[in-house]
């Protein structure tokens, strides 16, 4: 009999813990190979951590709610082979990466503790870098980190108790901001600790807790608001030719390849042009810095079961066909409606598109997602009359349109250059040959 050690993988450049939500197998289960074993959840996704090996379950090292590194041993898994030869091998051939993996996760943490000087953990309480990290972004003192009331192992202070102090600490601050003021001698008063807001309801009203997700998303959300200087440019593009043209291939792609050709791929593909175009659209900001990208990873919104959106990004994008631009898309939507996308498939996104016309929106006005400078919205495509100019002179016609809303960072993306490369897309698509194979 040999023992495999299950280690928590590593999960992305900009990962480098996560908390165990629940343990899918016991002590004493049997485990197949590839079979999840935990569920585990980042301040990115949820995900699922496979076992490597066939076996047994004989020791848990961490229990739900725990943090964990990567590359962390977090179960030990008993094998049926009698040598253990080939565990014993697989384990060693993985011993350099995962080093490598566990050094890189100790420079990280190195760099965070580093970054959140100004908080620490005291009074004997530990604060994860990613506790840490957050109460520095909200410019919270070490006075309030210790007073937070931790929902985790031994009382500490998970990342959801300091995301709803946050969400409660404008009423706090409001409160607690005549303490200033100075008083006379003697009629000090005792300190009150601020209660949460309390929720106000009508008897017939339903009250629903935002799910983890949804706090994460409203999180993100109002900090692109309150980080870019939002500026919106609006184009409409004609693409009849796209719309003749994918029905005229889209059973033989069907056939073909057994995936549908939606039109996602295609706009993708004169996006991701359209960035190396403009490769100044293809940056991120990080602080007074601009890092100006080499490759062009495009982020694509899809939905979760819950209703939720999560962005999976499609590497290398303007290196693709558009064969291997539908499988992509595909993929990554089909993983994400079944919520099976792994962390990876979430990270180093570059530009982000999100497609409102899925739910008849002609326009919209997205949110950026940070740390890039802009982002696209596909409207729904319809059947409206058009002038047409030839030759002989302007017809009306029905044609198939779209609006390609963009929206962008203004303190380093000007209106000349967000328009550009909105306009360089609607280029793309309107110069569609109609005669192209794939």
């Amino acid at each position: 009999m040999a023992k495999f050690e299950l280690k928590l993988p590593k999960m992305g450049e900009s990962v480098a813990e996560a908390t165990i939500t629940a343990w899918l197998k016991e002590v004493g289960d049997s485990i197949e190979l590839d079979e999840a074993v935990l569920e585990i959840a980042t301040d990115k996704v949820d995900s699922e951590v496979p076992s490597e090996v066939d076996g047994v379950l004989v020791e848990k090292r961490f229990n739900v709610d725990d943090v964990v590194q990567v590359g962390q041993v977090i179960a030990v898994i008993e094998t049926d082979s009698e040598d253990g030869g080939s565990v014993a091998e697989t384990a060693h051939a993985e011993t350099e990466n995962q080093a490598a993996a566990v050094e890189q996760v100790e420079q990280t943490v190195t760099v965070a503790k580093e970054t959140v000087a100004t908080v620490s953990s005291s009074a004997g309480r530990f604060y994860s870098p990613l506790v840490k990290n957050i109460a520095k972004q909200e410019g919270i003192t070490q006075e309030e980190l210790d007073a937070i009331t931790g929902s985790g192992k031994d009382g500490r202070v998970t990342k959801n108790d300091i995301l709803n102090y946050i969400e409660n600490r404008g009423a706090a601050k409001k409160v607690e901001a005549p303490v200033e003021t100075p008083k006379p001698v003697g009629k000090a008063e005792p300190q009150q600790k601020t209660a949460p807001k309390p929720i106000v309801a009508s008897g017939g009203d339903e009250i629903i807790e935002l799910t983890r997700m949804g706090k994460l998303i409203a999180h993100h959300m109002v900090e692109s608001t309150q980080t870019s200087a939002h500026v919106q440019s609006f184009i409409e593009a004609d693409v009849t030719k796209i719309w003749n043209w994918r029905k005229k291939v889209k059973d033989g792609f069907m056939k073909r390849e057994g995936e549908n050709l939606t039109f996602t791929p295609i706009f993708m593909e004169a996006i991701a042009k359209a960035l190396r175009d403009f490769p100044m659209m293809n940056i991120s900001l990080q602080g007074d810095t601009i890092i100006k990208k080499k490759n062009i990873n495009l982020g694509m919104a899809a939905a979760l079961p819950d209703g939720n959106l999560i962005v999976p990004v499609i590497k290398n994008a303007d290196q693709l066909n558009l064969v291997g631009m539908s499988k992509q898309v595909n993929d990554l939507a089909n993983r994400a409606r079944l919520n099976q996308l792994k962390p990876d498939d979430i990270q180093g996104g570059t530009y982000t598109v999100t497609n409102v016309g899925t739910f008849g929106s002609i326009m919209g006005t997205p949110i950026i997602n940070q740390p890039q400078v802009g982002i696209l919205a596909l409207g729904a495509i319809r059947k409206v009359p058009a002038v047409i100019e030839t030759s002989e002179g302007d017809f009306i016609g029905i044609r198939y349109k779209m609006f390609l809303s963009h929206s962008y960072d203004h303190r380093v993306v000007n209106g000349a250059l967000g328009g550009q490369f909105v306009k360089a897309v609607k280029d793309y698509l309107e110069a569609w040959d109609s005669q192209r194979e794939i």
